[in-house]
C-alpha cells in the first residue's frame, strides 16, 4: 500500500479509539474528536474506504476492516511508545509529550521505533541502569541542572553496583 498522509493516519487512529470504546464510529463523533467539519470527515472516510481500511457508507457508522485494524494498531502502538518514552524516560510534561508523540508517530520508521523500544526495555532491566537510575535522572531533570550532589550520587550508584556484583558471585 502506498504512503498514507499524517492526516489520514489521524483519522484512522480516532476511528480505532471510537470503535474500541463504542464498537463503531460515527462521522459526527469523528468530527468532534478531531475538531473538524463533517465535510472534512466525509472526504477522509471516502479515502480510507477506497484504501480498504474502513467499512463506510454515507449516514452509517464506520468500522475498521481487518487491514484497517492492523494499520490503526500500528499507529496507536507508535504513538504509545513515543509518548511513554518522552513522558516516562525524558520526563516531558504529559501534554507536551502527547503533542510531540502525535507529530513523531507519522515520521518514525519501524527500525528506529524498535530500537527505541529495546533501549527503553534496557533502561528498565539492566542492572547498571534500572528503576533507581531512572529515578535519579528524574530528580536531576526536575532540578534542571542544579544538582549539587553528583559526586555522592555516583558513589552511591557504584556501591549499589558493587553490592549487586558481590551478591551474584
Amino acid at each position: 500500500m502506498d504512503h498514507m498522509s499524517s492526516n489520514l493516519e489521524d483519522y484512522l487512529e480516532v476511528i480505532f479509539s471510537l470503535e474500541s470504546a463504542h464498537s463503531e464510529a460515527r462521522a459526527k463523533d469523528i468530527a468532534d474528536a478531531m475538531g473538524v467539519q463533517r465535510a472534512s470527515v466525509t472526504n477522509a472516510l471516502q479515502k480510507l474506504s477506497q484504501r480498504g481500511l474502513i467499512n463506510y457508507q454515507p449516514y452509517s457508522s464506520v468500522t475498521l476492516t481487518p487491514e484497517g485494524f492492523r494499520t490503526a494498531t500500528r499507529i496507536v502502538h507508535r504513538h504509545k511508545v513515543l509518548f511513554d518514552f518522552l513522558h516516562t524516560f525524558l520526563q516531558i510534561r504529559p501534554e507536551v509529550a502527547e503533542d510531540t508523540a502525535c507529530k513523531l508517530e507519522h515520521h518514525i520508521d519501524d527500525e528506529s521505533l524498535e530500537t527505541l523500544t529495546r533501549f527503553a526495555r534496557f533502561i528498565m532491566t539492566c542492572p547498571r541502569t534500572g528503576k533507581d537510575w531512572l529515578e535519579n535522572f528524574t530528580r536531576t531533570c526536575s532540578e534542571r541542572g542544579t544538582c549539587t550532589n553528583c559526586a555522592e550520587c555516583i558513589r552511591s550508584c557504584l556501591e549499589r553496583q558493587d553490592d549487586k556484583c558481590s551478591k551474584s558471585s
